[in-house]
């Protein structure tokens, strides 16, 4: 069991997928920068977490909640979670919201088990499915939860969890991702210019998509 003050955000297990440093830059450097792809993905949050919890039938929608894992030492809020009422029984179904496509790395697919690690100790119930939704194509995604899946995730969080008390920054090497980290500028510092100039041709772009 961890104590509440050791806690990781459960944000920082895709950080981790998708880049190691970034998640150290992040969590132990406490470096952070925003981008259009940042500013889309806080945007579609903010409207899916401040919306209305809902029940209809057995079903019961709620938007924004705060979620823990003594456990695992992890805390944060889930966007969406459905409670759905099966056999008598109250089942918990966590729908992660992303405004972009599904990726090839399981970062999406270890942040909602990590939910569902969390919602199962939370209310002693097991939870066997979750859900992303991405904003391309609109569509969900159906996650099984598998015993795989739960073993990846959970050496995630053991990962994130060491590299955070050691308080270690793993080195960095370009790669074509890179054009997608808000934090390229302080990671690589001579891609500065022109992560400017991506980002403002980016702002212009989503502008003329949305106008």
């Amino acid at each position: 069991m961890y104590s509440e003050e050791d806690y990781i955000q459960l944000s920082s297990l895709q950080h981790y997928v998708f880049c190691p440093r970034q998640c150290g830059l992040m969590y132990v450097e406490d470096l952070w920068a925003e981008n259009v792809f940042t500013a889309r993905g806080r945007v579609l949050h903010e409207r899916v977490d401040h919306g209305d919890d809902e029940t209809r039938g057995g079903l019961r929608v709620v938007r924004g909640l705060n979620i823990y894992s003594r456990r695992l030492g992890l805390s944060g809020k889930a966007d969406v979670v459905e409670f759905h009422e099966r056999g008598g029984e109250i089942v918990p179904f966590p729908v992660e919201y992303k405004s972009g496509k599904p990726k090839r790395d399981i970062s999406d697919l270890a942040q909602v088990c990590a939910q569902a690690l969390c919602l199962e100790e939370m209310t002693l119930t097991p939870v066997r499915e979750a859900a992303i939704y991405y904003g391309k194509p609109r569509r969900r995604l159906l996650v099984e939860l598998d015993d795989d899946l739960r073993k990846q995730t959970e050496k995630i969080i053991a990962d994130v969890h060491a590299m955070i008390k050691a308080r270690s920054v793993p080195p960095g090497r370009r790669e074509k991702k890179c054009e997608a980290c808000s934090i390229c500028g302080y990671c690589m510092p001579g891609a500065g210019n022109r992560r400017l100039a991506h980002y403002i041709e980016e702002l212009f772009t989503a502008h003329e998509e949305t106008s």
